[in-house]
């Protein structure tokens, strides 16, 4: 997916927006970028790939290559940025987070004739580079963004650093990622998360609504757009994407997996699902918090039966060939025997996509002894590929082991009844939860509910976005 954050201030800001980004590392492992402005040198930028290291080692150096007292910064799963644009606007730098599905034809209709567009290696377009086009189209900043958010299919959280220093921070029309903003008594920052900056000493101001605009000083902040009514946020932030300390929408992201995953044990002893457990556990590292909750829940002792070593190792899902990303899972994997051998586990993960990691880690669990391995899913099950925000390699809905398992069971006819394999007091959702379980090696599997993870995130269920889980916008 990837995260920004910015500051404009009255000093040299170089090192809070270093540490801003770097905060910002869970969001992303392909790209990332600072841009600074400074009234002497004007506008600088560097991006690096940090595919095979961490966005802090590529950017140690930033202090001797760049400065400036607004700056702004990104991690991106995506396309390299922060763009530098020089239009009619003036020269600016701008970052984005989310994605575009019809840029295409957003080229084709406002930029090809009369210009042209340029494009990545491959013909891929820059998305950065295409909202920053289209937003040049118009007579101001505020216009443009307004346009951008009206005509793109998708998601577009936006930060610009102006050529006078100030900031311009919008969040998507719809709210599907947050941008908070806080201020210190030098100046005032925009931001993904609030922890980036407030473990920098800034206060925190708010958090915008829906499609609101706002341009940052170091003197002030000034709404250019207020905030739409309609919110779509996304649920999955809370499930799994949120940095623990994270706080959105007032909620904090530990706190809501603690009350999800009690909320799983609740169902499955109301069930009479009581199996003879010896350990909880989650798939770390997000798994684990809904563990705790749910062991806290039954009363079963919650233990670490694997550690996961990351002093070295990348994320997993960070090299292109999933080979290669199943070996890395499986290498950081260290097993504490006196926790496995001859028990009987029940482990929560943060959501099941394709599964195939999971496998390996089920595998790797009667490798070393244990006697059965009972799974639960914190969130329902996925039946969409993700079409509002970047946060996954999936490039079609049949990677899915939801949609892969309907196929194997029913054909392309089962996708009509995607709705009643997602519950599991059907006979589909059972049929659909006894092949997986069987595929690989659970002795039991348990998917949470929309409903269940709407109420433990304690918003509205008309201000979340579900689509993953129920095909809803």
């Amino acid at each position: 997916m990837g995260g920004f954050f910015g500051i404009a201030s009255r000093q040299d800001c170089m090192m809070d927006v270093f540490f801003g980004v770097d905060y910002h590392s869970h969001l992303g492992t392909r790209r990332g970028g600072m841009a600074a402005y400074d009234p002497q040198i004007g506008l600088q930028r560097k991006i690096h790939n940090i595919e095979n290291a961490p966005f802090r080692t590529k950017f140690e150096h930033i202090f001797d290559e760049m400065q400036g007292t607004s700056a702004i910064g990104c991690i991106s799963d995506s396309d390299p940025q922060p763009m530098l644009i020089r239009s009619k606007l003036g020269t600016f730098a701008v970052a984005t987070v989310g994605i575009v599905n019809n840029a295409e034809e957003l080229i084709e209709k406002y930029l090809t004739h009369g210009g042209h567009f340029d494009a990545m290696t491959g013909g891929k377009v820059n998305a950065t580079e295409l909202i920053a086009s289209l937003i040049s189209l118009k007579n101001n900043f505020t216009e443009g963004i307004q346009f951008v958010q009206q005509e793109i299919d998708g998601t577009a959280n936006i930060l610009i650093l102006e050529e006078n220093g100030n900031l311009i921070a919008a969040r998507d029309r719809l709210g599907r990622i947050p941008v908070q903003i806080g201020k210190n008594e030098d100046g005032y920052c925009a931001s993904f998360e609030q922890f980036a900056y407030t473990k920098l000493g800034f206060e925190h101001v708010c958090e915008l609504g829906p499609g609101e605009i706002v341009e940052l000083s170091a003197s002030g902040m000034r709404q250019l757009s207020a905030p739409g009514k309609d919110m779509r946020m996304c649920a999955f932030l809370w499930s799994y994407y949120g940095y623990p300390t994270s706080t959105y929408e007032g909620i904090n992201v530990e706190a809501m997996r603690y009350r999800n995953g009690a909320a799983i044990a609740e169902r499955d002893m109301a069930q009479g699902r009581s199996m003879d457990i010896d350990y909880v556990g989650g798939v770390p590292d997000s798994g684990t918090p809904h563990a705790i909750g749910y062991a806290n829940r039954t009363g079963r002792p919650f233990a670490r039966a694997f550690i996961k070593y990351t002093p070295t190792w990348s994320r997993s899902f960070t090299p292109a060939r999933q080979s290669d990303r199943n070996k890395i899972a499986k290498m950081k994997q260290i097993p504490v025997h006196e926790l496995i051998v001859n028990k009987n586990l029940l482990f929560v993960d943060d959501s099941i996509v394709r599964g195939t990691q999971l496998r390996e880690t089920v595998e790797f669990l009667y490798e070393n002894g244990a006697k059965s391995v009972h799974m639960r899913s914190a969130c329902p099950p996925i039946m969409y590929g993700c079409k509002f925000l970047n946060f996954s390699r999936a490039t079609s809905d049949m990677e899915l082991i939801t949609r892969q398992t309907i196929m194997e069971l029913e054909g392309e006819a089962g996708f009509a009844h995607l709705e009643e394999y997602a519950d599991g007091n059907t006979e589909r959702g059972r049929k659909m939860r006894k092949a997986i379980c069987e595929k690989f090696k659970f002795d039991s599997l348990g998917f949470q509910t929309v409903d269940g993870v709407v109420k433990a995130i304690g918003l509205e269920p008309c201000k979340l976005c579900t689509y993953c889980w129920n095909g809803k916008e």
